[in-house]
């Protein structure tokens, strides 16, 4: 019985990524997964993404570029204001402007540095470097 879908994602990517395969196979998917796939997409951690039916919930197929160091999500999910942003990068992210944090805000799901950008807060979901 799974719990987490995304802390599970997030593992099988991290795993694939540390013994350098070249795609990976995250079952099972939601529009959540995606949707934070498509922010790791649009940094350049993953090349691309798909949704594959396999007759029960579907699955994403990953090919990887193995920009990744280190990926997870964030349990308990905090609650996060706008100006309180640097706090949770300097927590979780190695460096300054290096990595993001992804949350979930009333704009969708978006890094750290668009939310700073549009003066949203959200929820942290993911970090990944």
């Amino acid at each position: 019985m799974q719990q987490d879908t995304l802390n599970d994602a997030m593992a099988v990517i991290k795993n694939a990524e540390k013994i350098g395969k070249g795609e990976c196979f995250v079952r099972p998917s939601s529009k959540l997964i995606g949707r934070v796939l498509k922010v790791m997409q649009e940094q350049g951690y993953i090349s691309q993404f798909e949704l594959v039916e396999d007759g029960r919930s579907g699955m994403f197929k990953i090919s990887l570029t193995g920009a990744i160091n280190d990926c997870g999500v964030i349990r308990p999910r905090y609650a996060v204001k706008k100006g309180e942003l640097e706090k949770w990068e300097s927590r979780y992210l190695p460096a300054q402007d290096f990595g993001v944090l992804i949350l979930t805000t009333t704009r969708g799901v978006i890094t750290h540095t668009g939310a700073k950008k549009e003066g949203v807060g959200g929820k942290l979901l993911a970090f990944v470097y």
